[in-house]
């Protein structure tokens, strides 16, 4: 696991090699390290975060390609001012990791955020992300909104 003070890892941890890219991939957003976080992707990599339609996806066909993955950095990473990332259960098993857990955010303005989520990731043979599917409902997380 890597040590950090914006991840509190709570579930089963180990070598499995997408459960540590999963924890990088925390690790650099909560230090806001873009290229870094950018790196962990291949080239043809989607990002679906949420599944679905929403208001970072209107089609919910999921950011597809590095372009698309950095302007979604843009769009729904870097507004935030802090993360904290708390992983109660992982499953890793194949290409692929289940995060289940808790993403707490912090706008400028003083606004806290939850999101409760399960995160899958898949990896190719180059040990890179190419998927990552984040499960989350946009009204669960805007029904904890509140002001720091």
């Amino acid at each position: 696991m890597i040590e950090s003070e914006f991840i509190t890892w709570e579930a089963p941890d180990g070598d499995h090699p997408v459960r540590l890219l999963s924890q990088r991939s925390y690790d650099a957003v909560s230090r806001k390290a873009k290229e870094e976080w950018l790196a962990l992707f291949a080239d043809d990599a989607v990002l679906s975060d949420p599944v679905g339609p929403s208001f970072f996806d209107e089609t919910g066909n999921g950011h597809q390609g590095k372009e698309a993955i950095s302007a979604f950095w843009e769009m729904a990473i870097a507004p935030v001012e802090r993360f904290q990332f708390t992983i109660r259960d992982s499953f890793a098993n194949g290409n692929a990791c289940a995060n289940i857990g808790t993403f707490s955010t912090r706008m400028a303005d003083g606004t806290l955020a939850d999101t409760d989520l399960i995160a899958v990731y898949r990896a190719n043979d180059e040990g890179l992300i190419v998927s990552m599917n984040a499960h989350w409902e946009v009204d669960r997380t805007m029904a904890t909104l509140r002001k720091e």
